[in-house]
């Protein structure tokens, strides 16, 4: 980066962003964002000519198996195993403040 962001900068994109800042944060920021924008600086120095675009680093296919039917439990065994039945459906504690 050329320009060494300042504290000015960094007060009046707060005040773009409608954020009040002291005059700790003020620093505070002012250094963290520097740091930032100098590694972006670094990134975008680097030859990436011979580089192809990627999405993940290693070369993943699908990794999902193939959704084939099979066995079932019975339902009978499965609702006797439950703490709770009602209406052959398993019964699970309210949510969003309903009365049970």
């Amino acid at each position: 980066m050329t320009e060494r962001i300042t504290r000015d900068h960094v007060a009046h994109v707060a005040d773009l962003a409608r954020l009040t800042l002291s005059d700790a944060e003020l620093d505070a920021f002012t250094g963290q964002l520097a740091d930032v924008l100098d590694h972006a600086a670094d990134l975008e120095a680097l030859d990436l000519t011979d580089v192809l675009p990627t999405a993940h680093p290693l070369p993943l296919v699908n990794v999902f198996r193939a959704d084939e039917p099979g066995p079932t439990s019975d339902r009978d065994e499965v609702l006797a195993a439950a703490p709770a039945v009602e209406e052959e459906q398993f019964r699970v504690p309210p949510v969003l403040g309903e009365e049970p």
